[in-house]
């Protein structure tokens, strides 16, 4: 990198993760510059969620060297609550206060961590709710929601906090199939708004569409990264195509999926 190139977003470096004897991240390196969308794919079990939490520090790397926005989260003294204002992450489950509404959802954190006052706090979440598209029920309770309106509420909930870095993990795998056409299309708008995204993905038209880069992980390392359209359509490595021939082609789809 020169000395005048902008500095990535997140940078990780010889990224290690062990869980007891089980060694579950091998020496990653991933780079993505700001307004990129970075999709990082492979089988389950690979290590794509154990990289994402590590790179919010929700899970705490063995070794390695992580920065977030200029910031090194892996130095012991980093002020990481501070780091992870900037950063909006939505997982698999939504993870909704179920007492309460969609709106306080919204501002509970702008109000205790940015000290928001509620009129800004709600007009905020309320700017973000119509970004979303479910502005008109901001005083719904979680439960009265569908799987996919409670996502993007969470993803509401995350664009409120003003990120600079959005980290999703597999936010479509928990709901049914005829939801996550709603929830990508949230995505495809902040892709197309600017917003740095990391994101770990089974739905690989989004990966080659949205996508600038694509990431294929498979047993704790990095096989492959490169262009979307070409990591998905025209792989190099062995290894990758496997892959991608099973997932996209039914036919070679095992019993179970």
């Amino acid at each position: 990198m020169t000395a005048d190139a902008p500095r990535p977003v997140v940078r990780v470096s010889d990224l290690h993760k062990s869980f007891g004897e089980r060694e579950v991240l091998r020496g990653i390196d991933l780079e993505v510059q700001a307004g990129e969308v970075v999709c990082v794919i492979g089988p389950s079990g690979s290590g794509k969620s154990t990289l994402l939490r590590c790179v919010n520090l929700l899970e705490q790397p063995t070794s390695g060297r992580i920065e977030l926005l200029g910031a090194e989260v892996t130095d012991p003294d980093v002020d990481i609550d501070r780091v992870r204002t900037h950063v909006g992450m939505v997982f698999q489950q939504f993870n909704l206060f179920s007492h309460k509404s969609v709106l306080e959802n919204c501002t509970m954190a702008q109000r205790t961590v940015l000290r928001r006052s509620r009129a800004e706090a709600d007009r905020v979440a309320l700017a973000n709710l119509e970004r979303v598209g479910l502005a008109d029920r901001a005083h719904a309770m979680p439960a009265q929601l569908s799987g996919g309106q409670q996502q993007r509420v969470a993803i509401a909930r995350a664009l409120s906090m003003d990120p600079q870095l959005m980290l999703f993990d597999e936010p479509t795998s928990a709901l049914d199939p005829e939801l996550v056409g709603d929830v990508l299309g949230v995505m495809r708008d902040l892709a197309d708004a600017g917003m740095t995204m990391l994101v770990v993905t089974h739905e690989m038209a989004f990966a080659r569409e949205v996508g600038d880069r694509v990431v294929f992980m498979d047993d704790g390392t990095v096989v492959e990264t490169g262009p979307a359209d070409e990591v998905i359509g025209a792989p190099r490595e062995e290894r990758t195509r496997t892959f991608l021939q099973r997932v996209l082609d039914p036919t070679h789809q095992s019993p179970t999926g």
